[in-house]
Formats: C-alpha cells, structure tokens, sequence
C-alpha cells in the first residue's frame, strides 16, 4: 500500500500524463457500508452510490482509466451513472471527467469548473484548459444535495484547505464521509497553495467535520487506506503539530534550508513519513504557506 501511494503521489505532483503507463493498474473496488464503495486505482480514492436510481460516483481518477473504472463499476451495480460530483480540481480526480461526462452530468464547487476552464499552475505543472465535456455543468458555492439511491448524499464547501475549492461528501445513512484530498490517511498531505490551499484553512476544514460525526462513521481519503473518526483526528493533530513545529522556526526567521536541516518532523517520522510526500518536500509547502506576509529570510 505504502508503495502504491508513494507513486500515486508523485504522479499527481511531478509528471505529465503522457508520461504515465496505466497498463497494469487495477481498479479495486471494495463495500465500505449501506450502499457505498470505494475504487482505488491510480490517482484519488473514488467513492461510489448505488441504488435503484443509478449510480453516483465521487471523483473519477485519470481518463485512460475510465474503460477499468466502468468495469469495476459494473461488478457492483448494471445501473447506469447518473452524476458525477467532483471534491476538488486535481487531474487524478477529475481526468475522467471527459469521459464520463459525456454520460451524466459533473457537479462541483464553482472554483473546480473555474480551474478546469481557465486551466492551472501547481509547481512546475502547466495543466490546460480542460475540454468543455470535462467540466462540472452544475456548481454550488456552500453547499449541494443529491437526493439518490435512499439518500441525501451532501457536498459540504471546505474553504482553502487542500485548494480552494473543496467539497467533503456525506453519504448520512450509509454513515459514510469523502473526504478527498483533505484527508491523506497515514501521509503527509499536498497543500495546493498556489490554487488557495492552505494547512490552516485544512485544519479548519477537517475540525468542523469531525465535530459532526458519530463514532463508527468511516471515512474515505483523498489518499491511502480507509479510515475512521480516529484516524482523521491523528490526521487533524499532525497537522496542527507539524505546522506549529514550522511555523515556530518562521517566527524565527530561518531559511527554508536551515528549517530542513533542524528536521522538525522528525516526531512524525515513523507514523507520517514513509510514505507519500517526502518530509523534505512537506517542509517546504509549510514554509511557503506559513511565511506569507512574513518576509521570511530566503
């Protein structure tokens, strides 16, 4: 599991999707409670509705994917899809959205469908404008419901946490959250701030929705294995310490060199840092996104 992520994630941040090979990726899909499942396969954890009324599914991983994707759909449910919900802009969630979306309507906040039109910048990564099939023909600004398949299943606006345009996804009687990418489960997250992330907003974020949930809820991450209402708050709480260890070495106007070499994430190491993003790399998105507005020492 730890391996997967590993290339997972520097696909997502690093390479082209030329540059990907998807011949040997398998889509798993596995029941998660009431009518809910999870896919996972290369890019975001896909979660899935199913019931009488068809098929809803939450992100949808890379393109070349779709064929695989369908296939795994169908071992679940022969009922078609019928909306796509979008949690955030990233390709590995949203690359399928040009295939499926010529089969149901993609819903998402407003910024998604902003950043898909206009396309994006994050690091060296130059993504274009996503083609018209790709992008959400439904937005919300607060707040969305889907009513199928026996629920209320409920988009819920995240502000600036892992972008600026998250959406966690509650499925209330399956007792089932997605959370997207503002849960890494057993990994150091990617903080998107060039696109209005923020580590701050992400605690904000995934505070307000543990204080909604019941005790056997479980949670499907952007990233990594599924979780529960006490792996999220491990999450939350290395979050807060790991921004506070950076943040205390900003205040003291060190260098972004200086701060990896005192390793302030070393308590974290053996828990957050074998896997996923490197702590060296993690660092450096603490350091820019704490240091705005300081005039940190470069």
């Amino acid at each position: 599991m730890r391996k997967t992520v590993l290339a997972v994630l520097f696909i997502f941040a690093a390479t082209t999707l030329s540059a990907q090979d998807f011949t040997n990726v398998k889509i798993v899909a596995t029941k998660v409670a009431g009518s809910v499942y999870m896919l996972t396969g290369r890019g975001g954890n896909i979660g899935v509705s199913v019931g009488d009324d068809g098929i809803v599914i939450i992100d949808d991983q890379f393109a070349p994917l779709a064929p695989k994707i369908k296939e795994a759909l169908k071992t679940i449910s022969d009922k078609p899809i019928k909306f796509i919900i979008n949690t955030h802009y990233h390709g590995d969630h949203t690359g399928g959205n040009e295939v499926f979306g010529q089969e149901a309507p993609i819903i998402a906040h407003e910024n998604v469908r902003k950043r898909l039109q206009s396309g994006t910048k994050f690091g060296t990564r130059v993504t274009p404008p996503a083609p018209k099939v790709a992008l959400p023909v439904v937005t919300f600004n607060d707040r969305a419901t889907v009513h199928a398949n026996g629920e209320d299943i409920r988009a819920m606006h995240v502000p600036n946490g892992h972008t600026d345009g998250d959406a966690v996804i509650f499925f209330p009687n399956a007792n089932v959250v997605h959370m997207g990418d503002d849960f890494f489960n057993g990994l150091y997250p990617i903080i998107d701030i060039e696109n209005g992330g923020s580590v701050k907003g992400m605690i904000a974020g995934v505070e307000k929705v543990l204080a909604t949930l019941p005790d056997d809820v479980k949670i499907i991450p952007g990233h990594g294995p599924l979780g529960d209402k006490k792996s999220l708050r491990e999450f939350a709480e290395m979050l807060k310490g790991t921004s506070t260890a950076v943040e205390k070495e900003v205040k003291a106007g060190k260098s972004l060199d200086d701060i990896k070499k005192d390793e302030p994430l070393k308590p974290w190491a053996d828990t957050w840092g074998k896997g996923g993003v490197p702590a060296d790399r993690y660092i450096e998105t603490l350091f820019n996104d704490l240091s705005r507005g300081a005039s940190p020492t470069k």
